[in-house]
């Protein structure tokens, strides 16, 4: 409740303070004893027009000003001796906006044109008197009064911005230093192991060689694989250090990819049609990953001897299919794995579409389409 009134007085703070100001001028217009003329009217007309432009403060606070001073000099040389309480607002509000050298000038102008059109009024004439009443109609102890509110007010403007600006940087700090938690963590548990795998398997490798035996296809490719996941690991890591790195991955690395799949025995072919272009980074990476996740999957869990892979490239964006000739059974609801679930989060990020499922041929397909035309 409380919240809707105050976004209600938000709204329309602005207008009530103008209408106040604008019925209290008018009311103090009245009351005042002041000769009859052909522009009594007029006089009126300004004392509440001069309340009621209080309402574009905001929007237009030097205008306003400038405004109200005019009002306030023509309703006085008129001869309704009016307070300038709209000027004073007006004061307040543009110093407030930051528009303080602009307000002293235009004050000091009209501290110097009011006694003058005071002594075109048909109430006084004499200096003297048109000074006096120049000192009540705007008083310089109010005016300052004013101008120092409106400057305290944007001086605690400014810290309350400069705090939420310390807030924010806080927070960026705070999650920088996550991400080094969470590098270190992923080097302790990751690399060490992985780089047990790759030195075995080079030590395997060069013993196999030293004795003139062959070297089995499968040694070689968990040689092969373990560098590349040494290298990708390293990325990764320089990616989690720092938020303004990515990872170089993209569809220019699929033929490495496919001979890494060869190497442990599955068949891969890779089709590309449409116009080759260049496409966005993150959907570049995404495609690659899309593959990279399918082909592990298939390696792992299908018992597949052959993958298709078919890149599309389309006006609106790219399409990516991968087959594999593996025992899923069609009607088979597929297990959401990680990898799956990986592969979903990724495409939905970029507001694309995965289908992943037994095809009805058997084996097992995974299609994607990512959108080009909103992520560029």
């Amino acid at each position: 409740m409380r919240t809707g009134l105050s976004s209600v007085w938000t709204r329309f703070r602005s207008w009530v303070i103008a209408v106040g100001v604008a019925a209290a001028l008018l009311i103090a217009a009245l009351a005042a004893d002041h000769p009859a003329t052909d522009l009594d009217m007029l006089g009126y007309v300004l004392v509440v027009v001069s309340g009621l432009a209080l309402a574009g403060s905001r929007q237009a606070p030097i205008p306003v000003l400038v405004f109200t001073g005019l009002c306030a000099l023509g309703y006085n040389a008129i001869g309704f001796e009016v307070p300038a309480v709209a000027y004073l607002f007006a004061v307040y509000a543009a110093v407030r906006s930051g528009h303080r050298i602009v307000t002293l000038v235009i004050s000091v102008a009209l501290l110097v044109a009011l006694p003058l059109a005071i002594m075109l009024s048909p109430a006084d004439g004499a200096a003297t008197e048109a000074l006096a009443q120049a000192r009540g109609v705007l008083e310089l102890a109010w005016l300052v009064a004013a101008a120092a509110a409106g400057e305290a007010l944007r001086q605690a403007e400014r810290r309350a911005d400069e705090a939420e600006r310390t807030r924010e940087e806080a927070a960026r700090r705070r999650a920088t230093q996550e991400r080094l938690h969470i590098a270190r963590e992923l080097h302790d548990s990751l690399t060490h192991q992985i780089s047990i795998i790759k030195v075995q398997a080079e030590v395997a490798v060069h013993l196999a060689r030293k004795r003139g035996e062959e070297v089995s296809e499968s040694l070689l490719a968990i040689q092969q694989a373990s560098r590349e996941a040494s290298r990708e690991l390293r990325a990764t890591l320089e990616t989690l250090r720092d938020d303004t790195q990515v990872s170089s991955h993209g569809l220019d690395h699929l033929p490495q990819l496919l001979a890494g799949a060869r190497g442990i025995g599955l068949t891969t072919t890779l089709t590309i049609e449409g116009e080759r272009q260049d496409v966005p980074d993150t959907v570049d990476r995404t495609a690659y990953r899309i593959v990279q996740e399918s082909l592990t999957n298939t390696a792992r869990h299908s018992g597949a001897a052959t993958a298709a892979i078919r890149i599309d490239y389309l006006p609106e964006g790219l399409a990516i299919r991968v087959d594999d000739d593996g025992t899923a059974k069609p009607g088979a609801a597929p297990v959401p794995g990680v990898g799956l679930l990986g592969m979903q989060e990724r495409v939905a990020a970029l507001g694309g579409r995965l289908r992943a499922e037994p095809r009805a041929e058997g084996g097992f397909t995974v299609q994607a389409e990512l959108p080009v035309a909103q992520i560029s």
